[in-house]
């Protein structure tokens, strides 16, 4: 087997996924400050990047101090169609894990509006903020510096779920997307606008997800259509963090696997 895109990094535990995590959050936000003076980044919800957000967020640990947070500018990678204080909002968990614990600017705290009754006007007002924000012509596509993401046992990512419409978008950046097994609608980035990015990182916990992982990494995307295998950044790098659990049907003693 061979890791057929991107870079893989596999850690012991969750503990030490969030903190390798950190540690590149920390870089790679620095160098986008120093190039263009911010940094932005793009949310996923779900419980692995909880870790994360409680380290840099804990003024008792020294990622959070290494952080400008008042050249932070944050987005959410997806949302479901619920009121911003709802228990299964993705800006909640963020909110209550991070930003209301660090310095960042209220402004500078891009949210979608999912509190809204219909989703796909809500969607279009993000793509529409996404625009404004970047400063975007027709055509063109935003440039996140950093998109955190994680994945499901079956594959989705963001908000990306296995065979949905919105896995053929190519021209929004924002879409409304029904997803029938889990009876809601979800609002999404689409993969063009992920792939733009310079940087996507994938956290990956646990090790009901590492058949899927297996699949993703190696798998024919021709012939087995995850989500996650779209994501595939053409100018961007493709960062795989990974702990020991949803590694372990990877080839460890390959080139493809390196330890912290």
């Amino acid at each position: 087997m061979r890791l057929i895109r991107g870079e893989i990094d596999i850690s012991a535990d969750p503990g030490a996924l969030a903190r390798r995590a950190a540690e590149e959050f920390v870089r790679l936000t620095a160098d986008a400050i120093a190039s263009h003076g911010r940094c932005t980044v793009a949310l996923s919800g779900g419980s692995t990047p909880t870790g994360l957000y409680a380290l840099l967020a804990s003024e008792t640990d020294a990622f959070h101090g290494r952080v400008q947070w008042d050249r932070m500018h944050f987005f959410w990678c997806d949302e479901r169609h619920v009121p911003p204080h709802h228990p299964d909002s993705n800006y909640r968990m963020a909110l209550d894990t991070l930003l209301s614990k660090v310095p960042v600017p209220a402004q500078h705290v891009h949210r979608i509006r999912a509190e809204n009754p219909d989703a796909g006007k809500a969607a279009e007002e993000y793509e529409q903020a996404l625009c404004k924000f970047f400063g975007l012509e027709e055509g063109e596509w935003p440039r996140f510096d950093l998109v955190l993401l994680g994945m499901g046992p079956d594959g989705h990512t963001a908000s990306l779920f296995p065979g949905t419409a919105v896995l053929d978008e190519r021209k929004r950046l924002v879409a409304a997307s029904w997803v029938e097994h889990l009876n809601a609608t979800r609002i999404t980035l689409t993969p063009p606008v992920l792939n733009h990015a310079a940087c996507i990182i994938f956290l990956i916990s646990g090790e009901e997800k590492a058949e899927t992982l297996r699949t993703v990494l190696y798998g024919d995307a021709k012939t087995v259509r995850l989500p996650a295998q779209l994501i595939r950044p053409g100018h961007g790098r493709l960062l795989w963090l990974v702990d020991r659990t949803a590694a372990g049907l990877l080839d460890l003693h390959g080139e493809i696997a390196s330890s912290s």
